[in-house]
């Protein structure tokens, strides 16, 4: 309802499904000449152009209609022959005239609203309205309870398990060493593109249930106890999961193409199901935006304006899981409701955009690490004194892509403990000529130096050593030792 006079004989009302209607205008009005209604008529176009502009459209077709007892005695026909519009404007006023005494005039309605009526001979009687409101009334309970079956097609149950398995998993790594630990996050299937390139493909999964951090778990569970239960209800169980785990992969497929960075979390997921929600909206557009469609694309924007602006968020993964989400619901679309076309439409695009992402970062896996990916690895491969694929990986990694002087520090660490001291001896001068301030290299080469007999060169390093860090008491110790 738009207008409604105070005598309550003139009504507005917006139609929303109906192209053809989209306003419509009720007049009860016993008519006398055709020139009033002339007037009114043109008048009614003026209040629609209004209407037109408040409701944003470019274009508005308005139905007016008269309910009289009385029509024009006069000749009317050409007056409401075609819809009257005024100059310069988009409202086009198509008017009919219900004569309460002709029940065929009656049958306007049906051509202009497609709703089929069966009269009693005679007379419009108050059965014959009785009838229309019944007519009208069922339309509407029928249609509300499809869209209402729309958003309750299942329950909850598999959101319930993903938020209990990441809680589980939380406590899990706090236990074993700590959620925000590098080493425990990587060891139990953080996102890790070293990891992925060598072969563990459930990488691109196991992410999707871990947190860094309790701060990271509250938002991520939070979200996905909301957005997750409403998913679940509009595509059911099954649909759910296959969208969130596909998402949840897109997520990773992006972070591990864009983002060199360990990662882990749901977002990739859970912005899944920001794009199984918009697969709502591309479907039923009209039903979207008249219920969460608004608040849906604000609260999406301001999760991705975050991931812009702020540090330390994998936006690659977010954009990756919402892309993911989308293609995933296009798949499966919704319950009981097929279009063969459409998911094997979205089927070959999914197949083929993670066919080629996996190609890409499979065949150019130097662009998928920096500096800081190369020094982590290395460090669990010396951690657990694996030092020939320490030093393997790291002389990879340098070739294909230079690398900062830390790099080149633990590639020396690696062949010292392999006994390679020439090859070290060469990479802690690189480090120290990159960075003179680096004083565990001095200290390495003079240990070095040391073992070559060089007391001189040995000397001159560690003192360096203790000179750039003078609390490092193994820095004096060693002075004293070559001393002695």
């Amino acid at each position: 309802m738009i207008q409604l006079s105070k005598e309550q004989d003139e009504l507005w009302l917006e139609k929303l499904e109906n192209k053809e209607a989209k306003v419509i205008r009720l007049l009860k009005y016993n008519l006398d000449w055709s020139n009033w209604m002339q007037r009114d008529i043109e008048e009614t176009a003026h209040k629609a152009e209004s209407i037109r502009r408040q409701l944003g459209r470019k274009n508005l077709p308005i139905i007016n209609i008269y309910v009289t007892e009385y029509p024009p005695v006069d000749d009317y026909e050409f007056r409401i022959s075609v819809p009257y519009m005024l100059e310069g404007g988009k409202a086009a006023v198509q008017t009919l005239i219900i004569d309460s005494r002709n029940p065929d005039s009656i049958k306007q309605i049906e051509e202009a609203f497609y709703i089929p009526l069966t009269l009693h001979e005679g007379e419009f009687t108050e059965a014959d309205a009785d009838e229309l409101k019944h007519i009208a009334l069922s339309n509407a309970v029928n249609k509300a309870k499809k869209e209402k079956a729309l958003f309750n097609f299942g329950k909850p149950f598999f959101t319930y398990i993903f938020v209990f398995i990441q809680v589980a998993m939380y406590l899990f790594m706090e236990w074993k060493g700590g959620s925000t630990d590098t080493s425990t996050l990587i060891k139990y299937g953080a996102k890790f593109n070293p990891l992925i390139l060598d072969g563990e493909w459930w990488r691109f999964f196991t992410p999707i249930v871990l947190h860094i951090g309790i701060l990271h778990l509250l938002m991520n569970t939070l979200a996905l106890f909301y957005l997750g239960s409403a998913v679940e209800r509009v595509y059911g169980n099954i649909r759910f999961l296959f969208i969130y785990l596909l998402a949840g992969f897109g997520g990773t497929l992006a972070s591990f193409i864009f983002s060199p960075t360990l990662s882990a979390g749901a977002s990739g997921a859970i912005f899944g199901c920001f794009g199984a929600l918009l697969y709502f909206g591309f479907i039923y557009p009209k039903l979207f935006f008249r219920t969460m469609g608004f608040n849906i694309i604000i609260v999406l924007g301001i999760n991705l304006a975050f991931g812009f602006t702020l540090p330390g968020i994998d936006n690659a993964g977010h954009i990756g899981g919402l892309i993911g989400g989308f293609l995933a619901t296009g798949i499966v679309h919704f319950p009981k409701r097929r279009k063969a076309w459409v998911q094997l439409l979205f089927l070959v695009l999914s197949v083929s955009l993670a066919a080629g992402l996996l190609k890409y970062g499979f065949s150019e896996p130097g662009k998928l690490m920096n500096d800081q990916t190369a020094i982590v690895m290395a460090q669990e491969y010396i951690k657990t004194e694996d030092y020939e694929k320490a030093s393997t990986f790291l002389a990879d990694f340098i070739q294909d892509k230079g690398a900062t002087a830390e790099a080149y520090f633990l590639l020396s660490y690696a062949e010292i403990k392999q006994g390679n001291l020439q090859d070290a001896k060469e990479h802690l001068k690189y480090v120290i000529e990159e960075k003179a301030s680096f004083h565990e290299a001095h200290y390495n080469l003079a240990l070095i130096y040391l073992e070559e007999e060089n007391a001189a060169k040995a000397k001159q390093h560690a003192q360096k050593a203790a000179e750039l860090n003078p609390k490092q008491k193994e820095y004096q110790q060693l002075i004293e030792q070559i001393s002695e």
